[in-house]
């Protein structure tokens, strides 16, 4: 690739970000990184009326909890500044007025009242009203007015609308990386509004303006975009200006494949769709995280990274390193990418055992207030060995606080199948074993304890049973030497002699 990559992300900040627009910065900084492009962070955020207060930062703070930081945006590298489209809105007026220069847009003065009544009359004989070539002359605007007129409803200060002049009996011929060749009569095209006389643009200007001023080489965005790629191609022509290249992303859809993903599915089947937790400053309403709920930011990318797009091959784990020399966006699919719940489960597993001990360790202990006095070293030997059965560290407890604390029950269930007639004699014979022995570790102890069982001529169950009731409360849990080493010899007899007592 010759030319020089830069791309965007451009989200509203109208509340926090979706994880399917997490997957379209994703795939932006994945293809930058690529190409030793850069990754640019806009804010687009021209509908002041649906603005929310935070939602900037938290936009920033996800993207850099996922490990994916903007190298361009907001208060950093600002090379094409500012990059908040409120901050920049002196700059689309001059461009819409060279629309109109140019023929390629106009001035309408038609009032809410009056648009809304041509479509009702429209609906009324069964068609859709369309403002474009076949009704904008009967309609109020610098195509239908004399050029007194249309001075005279501007020097008077009438509302107005700067709209898009669509082209009558054209064929538009597109290109996008994913969709490849498409072909639009611009006969069905409506006159999109551009800009209003509140001073503010509508996304379609301020979007490709400030696309080309900021010199993006590629647009990848969702496909909930793709509808608007023919005013967009449209509006880099009647410019002069050379248009980026185009891909549109497959929609995410609902676990059970149809329809897009929203945040009431995750509330329905009980998983997040936002990267953070969010809490809407207005309602005060708390929406879970993946962060919050347990997520390593590794197993996000990854599984986010196979939502549309896969590698060729079989190989289905990936580090961002990887990704970025695998990512090619010729291999993203067209068609929709279903989200599944279990799936990303299992990534945050297998990420789960490439974790450091001692990070768990200190994540684990500021979580439970049970560890508060327990030595952080001896946190992370217990997590060490429990951690594969693990998928998040909420569920560290429940593998693990018999190492903490000894049981004062024990499973009824287990107990019927582990406790028989002679284990009292077998467990006592057993302290005198664990008493007597003078290193212990946890080869010598697994040494003694099956010589012994060998040489008595019994089955291995009828004292390894016991034993790990004994030390867990339950059969479960990981081996019975490595629980005893670490629990040390006199909690070991102790808790031996608990279970005779409850015998």
């Amino acid at each position: 690739m010759t030319k020089n990559v830069r791309v965007r992300f451009a989200p509203s900040p109208t509340g926090p970000l979706h994880i399917g627009g997490v997957r379209t910065a994703l795939f932006n900084y994945l293809f930058a990184k690529k190409h030793n492009g850069t990754f640019v962070l806009r804010i687009e955020d021209t509908d002041q009326n649906r603005y929310v207060e935070g939602a900037e930062n938290y936009i920033v703070d996800a993207l850099n909890w996922c490990n994916m930081p903007f190298d361009e945006g907001p208060g950093k590298n600002e090379k094409f500044g500012p990059y908040r489209q409120s901050e920049r809105k002196h700059l689309y007026k001059a461009y819409a007025e060279k629309l109109i220069a140019s023929g390629n847009a106009y001035y309408a003065f038609d009032t809410a009242e009056s648009l809304d009544f041509h479509r009702k009359d429209h609906e009324s004989k069964g068609k859709t009203f369309i403002y474009n070539w076949h009704n904008r002359l009967k309609l109020s605007n610098s195509l239908s007015l004399n050029a007194e007129e249309v001075k005279a409803k501007l020097d008077a200060g009438e509302d107005y609308v700067i709209r898009f002049k669509s082209p009558q009996d054209e064929t538009l011929h597109l290109t996008d990386i994913i969709r490849g060749n498409m072909k639009i009569d611009t006969n069905v095209l409506d006159d999109k509004v551009l800009f209003k006389s509140d001073g503010m643009p509508t996304y379609h200007l301020a979007n490709i303006v400030d696309d080309h001023l900021m010199e993006i080489s590629h647009v990848i965005r969702g496909e909930e975009w793709l509808p608007s790629l023919a005013l967009h191609f449209q509006l880099y022509k009647a410019f002069e200006w050379d248009a980026p290249e185009f891909a549109h992303l497959p929609l995410i859809l609902k676990p059970t494949g149809k329809g897009k993903l929203s945040k009431r599915d995750g509330d329905k089947l009980g998983f997040p769709v936002f990267p953070l937790q969010w809490e809407d400053p207005k309602s005060n309403d708390v929406s879970r995280g993946y962060k919050e709920d347990g997520y390593f930011p590794e197993a996000m990318i990854n599984f986010l990274s196979f939502l549309g797009w896969n590698p060729g091959t079989e190989q289905e784990i990936f580090n961002l390193n990887e990704l970025i020399n695998t990512f090619d966006l010729s291999r993203v699919n067209k068609a929709g990418a279903r989200f599944d719940p279990d799936k990303t489960k299992w990534f945050n597993h297998h990420y789960m055992q490439e974790q450091n001990n001692d990070e768990l360790a200190k994540v684990f202990k500021a979580q439970r207030v049970e560890l508060a006095d327990i030595d952080t070293q001896y946190i992370a030997m217990a997590v060490g060995l429990i951690k594969e059965r693990a998928t998040f560290i909420s569920d560290f407890w429940d593998l693990t606080h018999f190492f903490f604390n000894a049981p004062n029950s024990y499973d009824e269930k287990a107990s019927k199948k582990a406790i028989k007639e002679g284990t009292s004699d077998l467990m006592n014979e057993l302290i005198s074993i664990i008493n007597a022995n003078t290193d212990f570790t946890v080869e010598t102890l697994q040494t003694e304890i099956k010589g012994w069982i060998t040489a008595k001529e019994i089955g291995f169950g009828k004292v390894m049973m016991p034993l790990r009731l004994a030390l867990v409360g339950a059969l479960q849990g990981p081996d019975v030497f490595d629980i005893m080493y670490m629990i040390g010899k006199n909690e070991t007899v102790k808790r031996i002699k608990n279970i005779v007592n409850t015998i």
